[in-house]
């Protein structure tokens, strides 16, 4: 029994987080997260830790999720949906960031999106493939990348719990 059971058990295959591209990228977001708390928020702000936890309660429950969809498939969609649920909240506080230090939020028109819309499309996808935007000095940069990488994990759990349906 070495790929998380069935064999001759009756509990199906389960687990492989470790493929999925959501769980990729929600792992990038959880690394970047804490570069970019570490370098532009206060670690006296509250903000810092809840960012902080956020990005992780995204990268651990899809993880859970995926070891808990062998035994129960209620269970891997509630913890997917919550991966998704912090992810956002996650993205609120980085839209909050770029509001209250008067950043510009990039949409498709700014010079890099396109250019950040095709990191997306790398594979295999890890950090190094964001790692210049997200360990940019300019907190723009960053708090942009890691907004972008969000929104396209949000969207990729949507499809995923489609599938879980």
């Amino acid at each position: 029994m070495d790929k998380q059971f069935r064999e001759d058990g009756f509990i199906p295959k389960h687990g492989g987080y470790q493929n999925l591209l959501t769980y990729r990228k929600a792992d990038i977001i959880y690394l970047g997260t804490q570069i970019f708390c570490k370098k532009h928020i206060s670690k006296f702000d509250r903000t810092y830790d809840q960012m902080v936890q956020a990005s992780r309660s995204g990268m651990q429950n899809i993880l859970e999720g995926s070891m808990a969809s062998g035994t129960s498939k209620e269970t891997e969609i509630k913890l997917t949906n919550v991966a998704r649920a912090s992810l956002e909240e996650l993205k609120k506080d980085y839209l909050n960031y770029i509001e209250i230090n008067k950043l510009e939020l990039w949409d498709k028109k700014h010079r890099y999106y396109a250019e950040l819309s095709m990191k997306h499309r790398i594979n295999p996808q890890n950090y190094d493939v964001y790692k210049k935007g997200i360990e940019s000095d300019n907190p723009e940069v960053s708090a942009n990348v890691l907004l972008s990488l969000i929104n396209v994990t949000s969207y990729l759990l949507a499809q995923q719990l489609k599938r879980l349906e």
